[in-house]
């Protein structure tokens, strides 16, 4: 059996919209099925490795969490040839422990998303043909997150090894009855862009991971002030090196090993989701 050849996309979200960690920058434009993606994809190395960089929100961050194209993005980078995801994200901590500054690779998600596509197989015309109903545990690739957790030790970077984020809809930030319901809930973290982008990425049977930073305590926490703008911008200037630095790492680590059987696993279950129709 072949070895599937690795190539990584990473998506910047706040903070990460235009890093230059790529040797041999090329700006490739990509229209989908589903219409342009956030930015141009740039194709590149990172210590060797194919990689992909896309913008989130745009390179100069003019698209709003429910205006991301998810669906765009994710075809795009894997009609390139990504096999693997890495992405970023800027949150609010609901936990005590989590602190500004300290970074969480996510292991589940609560969505309370209302107004993005879900899925790729919407029933028109260009799109893949069924409905696809995708297990969503584990809802980020196992052993891509192992391999993150595994640098930032190497790297000598603490990380919360897993969290549940909830996505919400934004722009705006959570009320203070929102914040402390979702803290209830057992979330650990908060931010408006994890949803739909994971589904969208196990539907498409990509490697998904990602690494969160804390920036603030959202508005739940009595004894600091509550979330803004500046707060979130601040911290994440004075941490997001820690991400990168896991990444470029991480692209290293992950390029090393043999992901032909991960890869078709996911795959499998993408196969097994769809349910095609049939003649009555």
């Amino acid at each position: 059996m072949s070895v599937t050849k690795v190539k990584i996309g990473i998506i910047g979200g706040s903070a990460l919209d235009d890093v230059q960690i790529l040797d041999g920058r090329k700006e490739i434009y990509r229209e989908t099925p589903y219409g342009s993606t956030s930015d141009v994809l740039i194709e590149g190395k990172i210590n060797g490795v194919d990689c992909v960089l896309l913008a989130r929100h745009g390179r100069r961050h003019s698209i709003m969490p429910t205006n991301v194209n998810y669906r765009a993005n994710l075809w795009a980078l894997k009609n390139i040839g990504c096999t693997h995801i890495l992405a970023s994200t800027l949150c609010g901590s609901l936990q005590e422990d989590i602190k500004p500054g300290d970074i969480v690779i996510i292991d589940s998600f609560v969505d309370r998303t209302t107004k993005r596509n879900q899925t790729f197989y919407d029933g028109k015309e260009k799109s893949p043909v069924g409905v696809c109903h995708i297990p969503m545990e584990p809802a980020f690739c196992t052993r891509t997150r192992d391999m993150i957790i595994h640098t930032a030790m190497q790297l000598g970077i603490p990380v919360h090894d897993k969290g549940t984020v909830v996505t919400i809809e934004g722009p705006r930030f959570s009320s203070k009855s929102e914040s402390l319901m979702f803290k209830q809930w057992g979330c650990d973290v908060i931010n408006m862009t994890t949803c739909p982008e994971v589904v969208l990425a196990k539907e498409a049977g990509l490697c998904y991971a990602v690494v969160a930073l804390a920036t603030d305590y959202d508005c739940w926490r009595p004894c600091t002030e509550n979330v803004s703008v500046e707060e979130v911008m601040a911290t994440s200037k004075n941490h997001v090196q820690k991400v990168l630095q896991i990444f470029m790492a991480g692209v290293a680590n992950i390029a090393q090993q043999d992901w032909t059987e991960t890869i078709n696993q996911l795959q499998k279950t993408v196969n097994d989701s769809v349910m095609v129709p049939h003649n009555e």
